[in-house]
């Protein structure tokens, strides 16, 4: 502001009234120091406005650029969710055409289970009747597989009277009727159970034992010490060297004693002849002969005691053996029992014959179609 600016603004004021003293005049250099403070002061408000403008402008340039580093991370991440949303969407449609296949297989699978369902059912509908066709035949074939192994089973017994071929057959017959599928025979299996207990108490003495002790014995024969005559084997001693060596070749020698029958000085004779009593009793054991059975164990203990020494340990375990088996009856009497199932089955299937239906006639095959133009 300048000086003649002040002093239009002074003269503009009114005047002052009369009734006041006059003013004091001002002076001029008070008024030139005010309007230099007054422009100081304008140019200090411009300075912070100025920097206060640029401060606002930097600060709305940094709003400016994080805004639009903030947009840009927006539309990236825009862009990634939305890559991801595709990415999603195709594996839903895959997933999707996946279920739909998986449905329509689940649909074959169905028919096809439904399908062998029906199949199954007329399986077994076919198989029970065929059961029902064939069930009295299997029966039938189970009786008579026992009915033969009981006649075997008895048969046995009579001739050999051996009751463990018996028993045998009569488990296995019992193991048929097990089978079968009517119930009326289950007695039967009762009176096969009595007569395999019969058979079993007479099993201890069974021939086979008696045969396998036999046939222990003779294989222990070439063990057994031979009873030697001292006497006779140095009287039989050749004197000069001419009988030395043909006393190797020819011998005279005189059996005198009571037991001449038996080869006492001899030893394989001696073992010949016992190996022959035994083949005898194992003869009498097959037959079931019981006089030949005691005869030939007599013969063969007597023997046994004439040409082998009887202080010996296996002679005296021989001895213990033929005398156990001379005890041995070869041939017990049958059971009172033995029979009775036979008899029973026999029986039971009379009485199922007469109250079973006659079987139907089977039906004829057709005839097979000739051709046309055949007569």
């Amino acid at each position: 502001m300048s000086e003649n600016d002040a002093a239009d603004s002074f003269s503009a004021l009114p005047p002052p009234a009369e009734s006041s003293p006059a003013p004091t005049p001002v002076r001029r250099r008070g008024a030139g120091g005010f309007g230099w403070l007054l422009l100081v002061l304008i140019l200090a408000a411009a300075g912070y406005g100025y920097w206060r403008l640029q401060n606002i402008e930097q600060g709305h340039e940094a709003t400016v650029q994080t805004e639009a580093s903030a947009a840009q991370k927006l539309r990236d991440e825009v862009e990634a969710l939305r890559r991801s949303a595709d990415a999603s969407k195709n594996e839903a449609q895959t997933l999707r055409t996946r279920l739909d296949d998986t449905a329509k297989v689940n649909e074959s699978l169905r028919a096809q289970v439904l399908g062998l369902s029906e199949r199954a059912r007329l399986s077994e509908d076919a198989i029970a009747n065929l059961a029902e066709k064939r069930l009295s035949g299997h029966d039938a074939f189970l009786l008579d597989e026992a009915e033969l192994l009981l006649v075997l089973a008895q048969e046995r017994y009579a001739l050999f009277a051996d009751p463990a071929p018996s028993l045998a057959a009569y488990r296995l017959a019992d193991a048929a009727l097990a089978q079968a599928n009517d119930a009326a025979f289950a007695s039967v299996r009762q009176s096969i159970q009595a007569e395999v207990a019969a058979l079993g108490a007479l099993e201890t003495n069974s021939p086979s034992m008696a045969q396998q002790s036999l046939a222990q014995l003779r294989d222990s024969l070439a063990q057994l010490p031979s009873r030697q005559n001292n006497e006779e084997s140095d009287k039989a001693q050749p004197g000069s060297r001419f009988a030395r060596i043909f006393g190797q070749f020819i011998r005279i020698r005189r059996d005198d004693d009571a037991g001449g029958r038996f080869g006492r000085n001899d030893p394989l004779l001696a073992r010949a002849l016992l190996d022959a009593s035994l083949r005898g009793a194992q003869g009498a054991l097959l037959i079931r002969d019981a006089s030949r059975w005691q005869q030939a164990l007599t013969t063969a203990r007597a023997q046994l005691a004439h040409d082998f020494d009887a202080a010996a340990p296996d002679v005296a375990k021989a001895q213990a053996a033929l005398d156990a088996l001379a005890k041995t009856a070869i041939a017990p009497p049958a059971p009172n029992v033995l029979g009775a199932a036979l008899k029973e089955l026999r029986n039971l299937r009379t009485t199922h014959s007469l109250q079973a239906p006659p079987a139907a006639a089977p039906a004829k095959p057709a005839a097979p179609a000739q051709p046309e133009g055949q007569s």
